[in-house]
């Protein structure tokens, strides 16, 4: 069994970022691999590791039934502007799946943590969103679908459910832009409250970068864009994975 877990260790390593070469690791990352690859060796768990490993991870951000035809009409305008440089970007349940090796590392660092906005796994019933981005516009736009968990004032969305998919948004166009990022600043000026159930753009500008700061603007709107809910300014600071993880 030792030569089948020594095998399973290697096959881990593998599938690691390519930063995180042996001489990288942590002592502490080392036993991770080393215990998953103990766990994942015994021979009726062979299969199910390598699937795991090479499986594509769930995609969050395509239509679910849970979707109105507001939501749904939007995200075909913005899917039909493909050929206008606009790009629907995958949404995962965690960040590191978006890394080099994530799909493998995100099972071996706390395997059991979910991204906050896509912690319930009833569609419809938080956060529903998708995100378009265009690299030439340096823009990003997050359709926003909120459900009945995220009630703050009877019938209308929390503010602190406001400022999270304003933080995910505006961090989603910073890290597409300008690589991985971490919130150090975020602004925000409440306009309009928004009624559960309806659909939002969250429409968000990077506006400059400054060595390894990031500053994003952001705008709430109605889907028709008649009606202003939200404002906002983020500044965010380029990090790297491995910083946050231990190597």
């Amino acid at each position: 069994m030792w030569r089948n877990t020594m095998r399973f260790a290697a096959v881990l390593c593998r599938h690691l970022p390519p930063q995180m070469n042996p001489q990288n690791l942590t002592a502490s990352l080392k036993k991770v691999i080393l215990e998953s690859a103990v766990e994942f060796s015994r021979p009726a768990r062979t299969i199910a590791w390598s699937r795991a490993l090479c499986s594509a991870p769930k995609d969050y951000g395509v239509p679910n039934p849970s979707w109105s035809a507001e939501m749904m009409s939007l995200y075909e305008r913005y899917s039909a502007k493909g050929a206008e440089s606009w790009e629907r970007l995958p949404s995962y349940k965690r960040y590191l799946t978006y890394s080099a090796g994530g799909q493998c590392l995100s099972r071996l660092h706390k395997p059991t943590a979910r991204l906050f906005t896509r912690n319930l796994e009833e569609e419809g019933a938080g956060f529903e969103y998708t995100v378009f981005a265009n690299k030439a516009e340096r823009r990003a736009v997050c359709l926003f679908q909120a459900g009945p968990l995220l009630e703050g004032p009877p019938g209308h969305v929390h503010g602190g459910a406001i400022a999270t998919i304003i933080d995910s948004a505006t961090g989603i166009c910073a890290t597409y832009l300008t690589g991985f990022v971490m919130t150090a600043n975020l602004n925000i000026n409440y306009r309009n409250p928004i009624p559960l159930g309806s659909v939002v753009l969250v429409e968000c500008e990077l506006d400059r970068t400054e060595g390894r700061k990031t500053f994003v603007s952001c705008r709430i709107t109605s889907a028709d864009g008649s009606k202003l809910h939200a404002e906002a300014t983020a500044l965010f600071v380029s990090v790297s994975v491995g910083t946050l993880i231990g190597f």
